[in-house]
């Protein structure tokens, strides 16, 4: 890999937290570097037809580098984006204040812990100014949409206040000019990134798909267009996996370039590193807090409250269908939702922090959906698809066969159209409030899970549900939850928590200024830093928070800047390399098997059993599959360490998922301090996703003790997780002295031995003869120590680990 460029202020993601950051930085002289995993998408390239929609999904293994992400957990699935502008690119325009009572204070939550928010509506509301002048965002300026109308008249049917929220969209080609549909829109001192046109509103309801008119005020065209004019390096499709501190200050981060496809369909990879003085972690709520997690052993400072405070800020998604006409009996009402911008109008039920007897406030709001789902929802209704076609083919027929002359089917034609009253009758409702933010965000398999659960805000869906209901009832439509509300999942495309702002480091992540705790000069400035629901649409909030989080950086003195002559390098020194003698495995007789171990292990714990009983509970596990070969079984039971090589892969959600053994050895059966104690000895060398060189070493240890202990002898490994490379001490024992940063204990399960078993394999000459002369050494071994009298060997292993049994583990 490359040496490191080095800039001022390194800008993870691109959206409301990471734009302004960007912005405020390089306005302010710094030199700024933002990295964004998805493509720009200037006005015209958003995806439309099936073709372009089938890859407009972000999912790199497969080849997907698209705007849609979308998340499926097991209470509730998540919708963020991927490109250029972040959120914006597909949020609904709406920029509201959070309610200033919201901002609670020690909030005792069902489930354990609490809310606290360390800041309060006076620290953001200069932040809030900034952000809206940036921004330009006016209400809807035609109150006379039929939705707009349908969700006002419901309001005041249900003795409620409806308003016009301001959205970030331009329905005029300069501030204050008077709405016009499809005019050129001026052009601000910055320019523009993208260097296209762009039109004002046309109505079509496409906001949240991404707007082909450049209508949306999106961040691309005003923070990030300001930051590139102020010198800010925007670089798109480049996703970050790593994250570590530098000796003297600062961080390194690495992340890989996705280039063009190749012969085979897959795109090109390139891995680059950069270091900075300042980093902003600004990719969403699943982005920063997964790049976190996986790099917690490169920043051993971050605290335990990592992950927790997850909301989906009370998101919640129904429909009214068949509204009926108040001044004609009978008759449909038309609501039209596909006809203007996505949100027009909202309802705001007060919290109990407004109003004594309430329960949590929240928000609801009317929503639309673009003009062609119009056409797929009518389609989808295969019953009078099929009544109408059938009518309309028995009309022409009757025609021919009565030999009647009529050229002119319009009529007909008409009639297989439909009159669409159900999309026309439709409107979608939009929840979002004051949920509660009891979730945790960890990762499993190398993958992100979230753990939350409507339970604990039962009360709050149960009245957000029956304010929807009422609204349906007073538009004379019928009420439907989201299929996915049958089974108590919710849809949110608000993901809020996973690093929060506390007071102090039992409490959260980051400050109250978004600051890491422990690793300074590290910021969290989106979504992930907030400490429960924003409440209404959190887009503004997350900005004003990075706008005042910046400025409070940009008050300290700027460090000195880094010379030639200064080098950067990550604080972890590679061990020297030790070479071992090549091996012909053709020249002897060479053998090899697989074994798999599985158990727990805890950061900050040296002891094993203790790291095993702590990793246990937080269910923190370790495991590796190891390929253990002999080139040479006569040298390998001839000398005195029983070298072996191992290669394979360890798996550890702690150190970011599977990562591949770049150099392994195994030394069975050598002989320990004491007689008739024997040690399996094994040392791993790896990297975490920052590139932070680690070394595993375990030992098991075999002896004759009291009762049958053979099997928890040979299935029992001690294991030490150290910083840096460390090389093998004498006959592969840990000589050197090392940092430990982890302990704990693996077993091999017995249907992995059984597996084991078959996976013993011969090389070069006489394969047959190899595994037979390995299993004579192993069962020499065993003989050695098991049939062999003598007293227990006191001290083969730690007075730690000795001093407990190891209870069963079937995990």
């Amino acid at each position: 890999m490359p040496a490191a460029e080095h800039v001022d202020a390194v800008v993870v993601g691109s959206g409301f937290g990471a734009s302004v950051s960007a912005y405020r930085l390089a306005e302010a002289g710094r030199s700024v570097v933002l990295l964004e995993r998805g493509r720009a998408y200037p006005p015209g390239s958003f995806a439309r037809n099936p073709y372009e929609m089938s890859r407009a999904f972000w999912e790199p293994k497969d080849e997907l580098l698209g705007l849609f992400d979308v998340r499926s957990f097991r209470k509730l699935e998540g919708i963020v984006s991927a490109g250029l502008g972040g959120g914006s690119l597909i949020y609904a325009n709406v920029l509201l204040r959070k309610d200033e009572r919201w901002f609670v204070h020690d909030s005792p939550l069902p489930g354990g812990g609490y809310e606290h928010w360390p800041i309060g509506r006076n620290d953001l509301d200069r932040h809030y100014d900034a952000v809206e002048a940036m921004m330009t965002p006016v209400p809807n300026p035609y109150p006379d949409l039929p939705k707009a109308r349908a969700l006002r008249d419901a309001a005041e049917t249900l003795g409620l206040q409806a308003f016009s929220p301001p959205l970030a969209v331009s329905f005029s080609a300069r501030p204050g000019a008077e709405p016009m549909q499809k005019q050129l829109i001026d052009l601000p001192p910055y320019g523009n990134i993208h260097n296209a046109t762009r039109l004002t509103c046309r109505l079509c309801g496409e906001c949240d798909i991404g707007c082909n008119e450049g209508a949306k005020n999106t961040l691309d065209h005003n923070y990030l267009s300001a930051a590139a004019a102020h010198g800010a390096d925007l670089r798109t499709e480049c996703e970050v996996y790593g994250v570590a501190p530098l000796d003297g200050g600062g961080y390194e981060v690495r992340y890989v370039r996705y280039g063009e496809r190749d012969a085979s369909g897959r795109h090109e990879r390139t891995h680059v590193r950069i270091t900075c003085d300042h980093l902003f972690l600004g990719a969403g709520t699943f982005g920063t807090t997964a790049l976190l997690l996986r790099n917690r052993v490169a920043l051993p400072a971050i605290g335990r409250a990592l992950g927790t405070r997850f909301s989906g800020n009370g998101d919640l998604l129904t429909f009214c269908f068949g509204a009926q006409s108040t001044s004609e009996a009978g008759h449909t009402r038309v609501i039209d939702p596909a006809y203007g911008p996505v949100i027009t109008t909202a309802i705001r039920k007060p919290d109990g922090l407004d109003e004594e007897g309430q329960g949590r406030g929240y928000y609801v709001q009317e929503a639309g959906f673009p003009e062609f789902t119009s056409w797929l929802v009518e389609t989808a209704q295969v019953t009078a698809s099929m009544r109408r076609t059938a009518s309309v083919v028995s009309q022409i027929l009757a025609h021919r066969l009565t030999n009647r002359n009529e050229s002119t089917i319009s009529a007909e034609v008409a009639k297989l159209v439909g009159q669409g009253r159900l999309t026309s009758s439709s409107l979608p409702l939009l929840g979002m409030g004051r949920d509660t933010p009891d979730g945790r965000i960890t990762l499993v398999d190398g993958e992100l899970e979230v753990e939350w659960t409507t339970a604990t805000s039962k009360a709050y869906f149960d009245a957000m549900r029956t304010t929807m209901q009422g609204i349906t009832e007073a538009l004379g439509g019928r009420f439907r939850d989201n299929p996915l509300w049958w089974t108590k999942r919710v849809v949110t495309v608000h993901p809020l928590g996973g690093t929060p702002m506390g007071r102090a480091p039992q409490e959260g992540v980051v400050d109250s200024w978004g600051e890491s705790f422990g690793h300074p000069g590290l910021f969290v400035v989106d979504g992930s830093a907030v400490p429960g629901p924003v409440g209404p649409n959190p887009s503004l909030t997350i900005a004003a928070m990075a706008d005042r989080a910046v400025e409070h950086l940009l008050e300290r003195p700027k460090p000195p800047r880094r010379g030639a002559s200064d080098p950067v390098t990550v604080a972890v020194a590679e061990a020297p390399v030790v070479v071992d003698a090549p091996v012909d495995p053709i020249a002897g007789r060479g053998m090899e098997f697989t074994e798999k171990m599985k158990g727990h292990l805890a950061l900050g714990e040296t002891d094993p059993l203790a790291g095993w009983e702590l990793g246990r509970l937080l269910a923190q596990r370790f495991m590796f599959q190891l390929t253990i070969t002999a080139p040479d079984v006569e040298r390998f039971a001839a000398g005195e360490d029983h070298t072996a090589v191992a290669e394979g892969y360890v798996d550890c959600d702690l150190l970011g998922g599977t990562l591949p053994v770049q150099r392994g050895w195994a030394n069975l059966f050598v002989a320990a301090d004491t007689t008739l104690t024997r040690e399996m000895r094994y040392r791993l060398w790896f990297s975490d996703m920052s590139g932070q060189p680690l070394t595993m070493y375990g030992f098991k240890t075999v002896r004759n003790d009291r009762g049958f202990d053979m099997w928890t002898d040979t299935s029992t490994l001690y294991i030490s997780l150290m910083r840096g490379h460390v090389p093998p001490g004498e006959n592969g024992g840990q000589d050197a002295p090392a940092d430990v940063i982890g302990a704990g204990i693996l077993r091999i399960l017995p249907l992995d031995f059984a597996r084991q078993l078959t996976t013993f394999r011969g090389s070069g000459s006489g394969s047959l003869g190899s595994i037979a002369r390995f299993g004579a050494f192993f069962a020499g071994s065993m003989k050695d120590v098991y049939l062999r009298p003598g007293p227990p060997a006191p001290g083969a292993v730690p007075a730690a680990v000795s001093s407990a049994p190891i209870p069963e583990d079937r995990s």
